[in-house]
């Protein structure tokens, strides 16, 4: 099922070259991905030893590396991972981490294993149980919940016929106070035990499995009507006992499981509730183990070690990561308070406003996802589609709403907070983005390399969109007429200096002939070839110059690779999942824009800042934190492909959309910014360029860009707001 190997490009020197390649491509891009080895591994002919001389070294090492920094060879499970893989160094398409298929088994490291245990394995001395996870396990829930089930067994014991279960949350009082190094095991009661009348006969006996004498609520009861007895205790566990135990499990649960690290404690909890107490008491036993002890008979329910693992960031649900599902609710309940509580009677708008922000996070980790999944098992063509299509679907569903909103209120704060989110959308991705991933990356790494040429193609799409996007803002200010507010004469002479204040250029003068007359084609003009240009790009690095990438999959089989593909997502359901995730970001966005108005007109921050930051960034994190994953293996092209994509996306695709958008809505969007966004684009732009012109980076030049970042943050957090607003 593993796409076999592309074969090398034969040349006359290429068996001298190979296993120099080989060499120092396995020494300087040990890319190594979550899948296998993402690592430049290239299959070339062996190397006679007389060869591979010192002198054939010397000759060949600049050769050498130059090449086998943008030669990249992916190891991948299945053909469906493969593609993904391979689409994620596609110019265009959407750079995923995660799996979009399930990985086998066999090939998972031993914490992952442990991750997705059931809590019944039996291990071996491990050590202390006490632990500063455990003691927060007994400070969080022990101690109330073993209280609890001494309060329910004194309660089935007045019962009397619930004597069994009493005896039974006495027992698990003691366990949940501390579970640790403790077992529960389902026993099976032998059938002479359960013969009325044979008292006599079992009240001596032992048991194997316990080593000593059976336990008192083994002893059969030798009355007539037992079974009436039996059937009465359960009736009042199930109306008394159960119900308040089952509500704090529940609440415990989930609890831990929003804490992640403490999932542990989640899946104690839920089998104790769904298994543990609908079991008749009989037939529970817990235990603890001593250090040379191993049960050899019964199931073991459950056996916990430790109550914190702070592995469980890597935990998936059917493939989707834990903190996407945890933050799944959150959307639920933005969308139920924002359109029930229309009054803002339950809570303000500034919670409002928080919510549909916080929920436009997981919403994008889904849309993620499914454009992945249905790249990864479709053609070329469907997944370019797909991704031209969705790629910018979550920024551009909230600008459209917001410049609408601001439309109807005729305010155009909301046009200037579009542009100032556009903005930050472009300065963040070209400084912070892979700044970040270059200092993070760093620390494990010291020196990392990266693809210049590839980089390259989208710097010069970047240079020629920043461009393109401004050409209209430096048309203005060459031919506009600069008009103030106020106006004061410092010298009190009439020929002498004046201090002018909000002066700005105005389009509009004579009925607005400037604007109209020579703005506007202007716009329209760059909007049409900005699209055009992205298109070229396409064209040029996934068909006439591919092999700028290079990309290979490699046919050695790890183990476990001979599986066929088990994906995540089918790709009706990533469809489905696609188009539900863009409604909610919908309703999410117009939640969002419903309730900015009083933060921009009480908030003493500048309208600026909020745009560059929140309304900018917020929508990134997905993205961020696959660059993050990327340079944490050594895998920095792309990490810096993923900002530069982005930043590509903004100005060549959504910027002329919203200018389409405005011929058939009418709308306050022009394509005129403001000196600030000017200059803090373009310096970003040159900035960024310059760091990456050697293909190699460490933490310092990363620091530097995440620093400038910050810089320019503090110049909009001190600028004022934009006139009008």
């Amino acid at each position: 099922d593993v796409p076999k190997a592309t074969e090398p490009r034969g040349d006359s020197d290429g068996p001298r070259r190979g296993s120099l390649c080989d060499q120092h491509c396995a020494a300087i891009n040990n890319v190594q991905g979550d899948l296998g080895d993402l690592g430049c591994h290239l299959h070339r002919p062996r190397v006679p030893p007389a060869m591979s001389s010192p002198s054939c070294c010397q000759q060949h090492s600049e050769e050498v590396c130059e090449s086998c920094v943008v030669k990249t060879t992916l190891t991948a499970e299945n053909a469906v991972e493969a593609n993904k893989l391979s689409n994620n160094y596609k110019f265009g398409f959407k750079k995923w981490k995660s799996h979009v298929t399930a990985r086998p088994w066999e090939d998972r490291s031993e914490i992952v294993k442990e991750l997705y245990s059931d809590l019944n394995v039996i291990r071996g001395s491990g050590g202390s149980t006490v632990t500063c996870g455990n003691v927060l396990y007994l400070l969080l829930f022990g101690w109330w919940l073993s209280l609890l089930y001494v309060l329910v067994a004194a309660m089935m014991f007045i019962t009397v016929v619930g004597a069994p279960y009493g005896r039974l949350c006495w027992d698990l009082a003691g366990y949940f106070f501390w579970p640790f190094g403790k077992v529960i095991q389902k026993v099976e009661v032998p059938k002479s035990r359960q013969a009325l009348g044979a008292c006599e006969a079992g009240a001596g006996e032992s048991s194997a499995l316990l080593g000593g004498p059976v336990p008192r609520r083994w002893r059969p009861r030798c009355w007539a009507d037992a079974g009436y007895w039996q059937r009465a205790g359960t009736v009042a566990w199930l109306c008394l006992g159960y119900p308040a135990l089952a509500l704090a499990h529940g609440l415990v649960c989930v609890t831990a499981w929003l804490l992640v690290i403490l999932i542990p404690v989640a899946k104690l909890s839920a089998r104790t509730a769904a298994r543990v107490l609908l079991l008749p008491p009989e037939r529970v036993l817990v235990r603890r183990l001593r250090m040379t002890e191993v049960p050899l008979e019964g199931e073991v329910i459950l056996c916990c070690y430790r109550a914190v693992n702070p592995y469980y960031y890597k935990y998936a649900v059917d493939g989707i990561n834990v903190f996407a599902v945890n933050l799944l609710p959150l959307v639920l309940v933005t969308l139920v308070v924002g359109y029930v509580d229309s009054h803002n009677r339950l809570t303000s708008s500034p919670v409002k406003f928080t919510l549909a922000l916080l929920s436009i996070m997981p919403l994008s980790y889904y849309i993620g996802m499914a454009i992945a999944s249905i790249s990864a098992q479709s053609n070329f063509a469907v997944g370019a589609v797909v991704n031209a299509t969705f790629g910018s679907i979550t920024e551009l569903t909230f600008y459209i709403t917001a410049l609408i909103k601001g439309s109807r209120e005729g305010n155009r704060c909301y046009a200037e907070i579009v542009k100032s989110a556009l903005t930050g959308t472009l300065v963040g991705c070209v400084l912070f983005v892979p700044g970040l991933c270059m200092v993070i990356g760093g620390i494990r790494h010291q020196e990392q390399r990266f693809n210049s040429r590839s980089a390259g193609v989208s710097s010069a799409l970047l240079f020629l969109s920043v461009g393109g996007v401004f050409a209209p803002t430096l048309f203005s200010k060459v031919y506009g007429k600069l008009v103030c507010g106020e106006c004061h004469n410092v010298t009190q002479n009439p020929l002498g200096h004046y201090l002018c204040h909000n002066c700005h250029f105005d389009l509009m003068e004579n009925n607005g002939t400037l604007y109209y007359s020579h703005v506007q084609p202007l716009v329209y003009t760059v909007s049409l070839l900005l699209p055009a240009a992205y298109l070229i790009g396409l064209f040029f690095t996934l068909k006439t110059h591919s092999h700028i990438y290079d990309i290979h999959i490699s046919d050695c089989h790890m183990p476990g690779h001979h599986h066929s593909a088990v994906v995540h997502w089918s790709r009706w359901r990533a469809l489905v999942i696609l188009l539900l995730s863009t409604l909610c970001m919908s309703a999410c966005a117009d939640l969002a824009t419903e309730h900015i108005s009083p933060i921009l007109t009480n908030s003493t921050i500048s309208q600026y800042f909020i745009g560059v930051t929140v309304l900018a960034m917020v929508p990134e994190l997905p993205e961020i934190v696959n660059g993050i994953q990327f340079a944490l293996q050594n895998n920095l092209s792309l990490s810096i492909e993923i900002g530069n994509c982005i930043a590509v996306q903004v100005c060549m695709l959504q910027i002329p959309i919203l200018v389409l958008f405005t011929i058939f809505y009418p709308t306050n969007f022009t394509l005129v910014f403001s000196d600030l966004h000017v200059y803090a684009s373009m310096f970003s732009v040159v900035l960024m360029n310059y760091i990456f012109m050697d293909g190699k980076c460490d933490y310092f030049q990363g620091t530097v860009l995440v620093m400038v970042y910050f810089i320019l943050l503090a110049v909009y957090f001190f600028a004022p707001s934009p006139s009008g607003c």
